[in-house]
């Protein structure tokens, strides 16, 4: 189970990696890098093939990326989010968030066999700071069902 403290460790970076952001803009990975940058946060694409997403230059693999990372956040399928990780944790990095969705039972031992802090089943949306008035509201209805992260 994610940790409240994993989850406001996370959200207190500055610079991520996003993986899983299509080309075609169409997908949450992109609607996630958009909300983030307005949310004030840096947020580097992390693509095989594009050569920019959303008009800023996307790197192929989390080892070609030009800049030290606080977090890498994996929007990919399941069964390609092992390989994310431990691609993550060989290049350094120390916190991965597996959104809703990405996660699998082996990519979240992956990640905690190799030291990183792992926040999975969440939405990053609804944690980065601030918080929009959508996301804002689907943490509150979760928090009145019990559902937000604990320590």
């Amino acid at each position: 189970m994610t940790s409240k403290a994993s989850v406001e460790a996370f959200v207190r970076g500055k610079t991520f990696a996003l993986v899983g952001a299509s080309a075609s803009g169409k997908r949450f990975g992109c609607m996630a890098i958009e909300e983030l940058r307005k949310r004030g946060y840096r947020v580097l694409a992390v693509h095989p093939r594009a050569e920019t997403i959303q008009g800023e230059p996307a790197f192929r693999s989390l080892a070609d990326l030009p800049e030290k990372v606080d977090g890498v956040i994996v929007v990919v399928p399941p069964a390609e989010s092992e390989k994310v990780v431990r691609e993550a944790r060989d290049a350094g990095i120390g916190r991965a968030w597996l959104q809703q969705g990405a996660e699998s039972q082996a990519a979240i031992e992956i990640c905690e066999k190799g030291g990183m802090d792992v926040v999975h089943g969440e939405c990053i949306l609804m944690f980065a700071r601030p918080v929009g008035f959508l996301h804002g509201m689907h943490r509150w209805i979760w928090g009145l069902l019990g559902k937000l992260p604990r320590d």
